[in-house]
């Protein structure tokens, strides 16, 4: 976790690692991540928009969110439940692609059936 131009709180890096490690339980091969906390400072604004950038890391591709809130724990929030739906599409997408498919309507398989005959003598 980096916070850019700032000091993080300890309670919201807390926060963030305990968010973070609950995506394991949607999917287990998750590698590793990197979280960017910023600060948004607009012209016109007292108060600065939070930003939250999230890059997970697992075989075979990237998934990346970036999320605004009023708080760093609103945007963590947002970033979570949209990563949550990326993660669960890409196990999907994993999933389907290792399912055997169909051939002619039949679904093939490595199963071997055995045909036995009755023999009256």
């Amino acid at each position: 976790m980096q916070a850019i131009h700032f000091d993080a709180d300890p309670k919201l890096l807390t926060f963030i690692q305990q968010k973070m490690d609950k995506l394991d339980t949607f999917y287990d091969k998750i590698t590793s991540g990197e979280v960017f906390l910023k600060l948004d400072k607009s012209d016109n604004a007292k108060l600065h928009t939070k930003l939250l950038e999230v890059k997970i890391y697992v075989p075979g591709g990237t998934m990346f969110v970036r999320e605004q809130g009023t708080t760093f724990e609103e945007a963590t929030d947002l970033a979570i439940d949209t990563l949550k739906m990326q993660v669960k599409k890409f196990k999907d997408k994993r999933n389907k692609a290792r399912a055997p498919k169909p051939v002619d309507g039949v679904l093939q398989t490595d199963e071997v059936a055995v045909i036995t005959e009755d023999i009256e003598d």
